[in-house]
């Protein structure tokens, strides 16, 4: 009488699909754990809260003198922000709106450097021409106000008076960005403000 063999048949590819989930156990293993050589009395030593007091912190330098540490978690710390500055703008010619202007920022007890960063700023948006309107976005004046009829909270004749203009824009940029400069860094990195 023939006996029948009993045998376990297995398809071709299931050796590669387990040798495959295997590699990759390994990979996240190593990735958890990168020596490779985790023990319990490792595992517990690094739990110890206890031993948190003699353990020191982890420093990363990131840009200069900016570092992130760690220590019982994460603190961040953000770069400074990149500043620009502008070229000088000079002494402005009486009468014009840089002139307007640069009494207006030195009132405020902004510097120079200001002023400059504000002629840079302005220059770019409008070349300081009163009447200046982008038919693409509707930004209108001196400081581009978008929609223009918004520097009516700083006058009526805000249409056409570079002094309304002005201070409806200082506003802005102090309220925005504190000061012309920081409005001029942001507008040299995203190309607006």
């Amino acid at each position: 009488m023939l006996r029948a063999r009993s045998r376990l048949v297995r398809p071709r590819w299931a050796l590669g699909v387990f040798a495959y989930l295997v590699s990759i156990g390994l990979v996240a293993a190593l990735l958890v754990e990168p020596s490779g050589l985790t023990s319990a009395a490792t595992l517990a030593a690094a739990n110890d809260p206890s031993d948190a007091a003699h353990r020191g912190g982890q420093s990363v330098p990131v840009a200069g003198d900016i570092a992130v540490s760690a220590r019982d978690g994460f603190d961040v710390v953000k770069p400074k922000p990149k500043t620009f500055s502008a070229p000088a703008a000079g002494t402005p010619d009486p009468g014009t709106a840089q002139a307007i202007a640069y009494d207006m920022v030195i009132a405020r007890g902004w510097s120079q450097a200001e002023f400059d960063c504000l002629v840079a700023l302005w220059n770019r948006e409008s070349h300081w021409n009163v009447y200046a309107h982008n038919t693409r976005s509707g930004a209108y004046g001196i400081p581009q106000a978008l929609p223009g009829d918004k520097m009516a909270s700083a006058g009526a004749d805000w249409a056409s008076n570079p002094a309304t203009q002005i201070t409806w824009g200082l506003g802005y940029v102090a309220g925005r960005y504190g000061t012309p400069c920081g409005a001029w860094s942001h507008s040299e990195l995203k190309g607006w403000y």
